[in-house]
């Protein structure tokens, strides 16, 4: 991933955080931060989503040299990442599910 791509991917986030927690802002501040709990789990699913999309480029990059590497073993390494891209993919619903839920 260049530079370029790492640093669009980060302010993406940090404004889908601030959009999440727009109106969180207005409500009394709780705990020593002053962050509102929706606003920690705003903070949280977007730490969340590029935790798995980190996880994501390095799988697939790992399959595709795998891939290239022995080609006739193509069928068992795409089974294999699909699956782990789905776990991935799970752990993130989880945090956006936890988000809605506050």
């Amino acid at each position: 991933m260049n530079k370029k791509t790492l640093l669009m991917s980060l302010g993406l986030l940090a404004v889908a955080g601030v959009a999440s927690a727009a109106d969180a802002a207005a409500a009394p501040a709780t705990g020593g931060l002053g962050l509102t709990p929706k606003a920690i789990a705003a903070l949280a699913l977007g730490i969340s989503g590029f935790g798995a999309g980190l996880g994501m480029g390095h799988a697939i990059a790992g399959a595709m040299e795998g891939i290239a590497r022995q080609p006739e073993a193509t069928a068992d390494i795409r089974g294999t990442l699909l699956i782990a891209l789905a776990f991935i993919e799970a752990l993130t619903i989880y945090a956006l599910l936890a988000y809605f839920t506050i």
